[in-house]
């Protein structure tokens, strides 16, 4: 099924009110449980005014995919600027942004269940995960990453594998063991955490160099 074209941008208050309506009824009910007249309803416009905003309500899904993946983004960029730009010690820089980004983005119950809705709707709408996956986090972390090697402070050849792999051993391994409830004050937290940045500098600390 093809979703149809917005007829016309309208105001950005409108249009920021919809996706804020919309977000929220899709992540406590679902998609498919959630009516078009809801979602209006919580906007505080017509159902007329959400479809010339955004065409359909399987267009509007997009667009709240769209745009939250547009924030986790930007979330992203802002906690790297803030942790790993000018760093030191390697170590306390990766630690420091795994723990925000587990605590303050992917820890969050919104955002897991985002992530529940993209996989679920993705059967019928692959665009969904396609949108998902090109704002991808693993793809900001990687150019990071790859800024490391060419500093010689890490070794990697595979920008890209590395972030799947930084992720994977820190923040990710955190929601799956501790749950969607994490706190900065769970010492579980930091023990996971120093434990996976370890395994990962450990992967992709540089390599001797051979004497000529």
């Amino acid at each position: 099924m093809t979703s149809a074209k917005p007829t016309r941008e309208g105001s950005a208050h409108k249009r920021a009110a919809i996706l804020g309506a919309a977000r929220g009824l899709f992540l406590a009910d679902g998609f498919d449980r959630t009516s078009v007249d809801a979602i209006a309803l919580r906007a505080g416009v017509s159902k007329r005014t959400l479809y010339d905003y955004f065409g359909d309500k399987q267009a509007l899904l997009v667009a709240v995919v769209d745009h939250a993946a547009d924030s986790l983004m930007a979330a992203i960029r802002r906690t790297m600027a803030e942790t790993l730009t000018e760093v030191h010690d390697l170590h306390a820089a990766l630690l420091d942004f795994s723990l925000r980004i587990a605590t303050e983005t992917f820890g969050s119950v919104d955002y897991l269940a985002l992530m529940r809705l993209v996989t679920n709707e993705s059967v019928h709408l692959p665009q969904l995960r396609d949108s998902w996956m090109t704002n991808a986090p693993e793809e900001a972390i990687a150019a990071r990453l790859a800024e490391f090697g060419r500093q010689g402070a890490l070794e990697v050849p595979n920008p890209r594998v590395a972030a799947d792999h930084l992720v994977a051993l820190t923040f990710l391994l955190a929601i799956n063991s501790l749950g969607s409830t994490i706190s900065a004050d769970d010492p579980r937290l930091r023990s996971i955490l120093d434990e996976g940045v370890r395994a990962f500098l450990r992967a992709y600390a540089p390599r001797p160099r051979a004497a000529l």
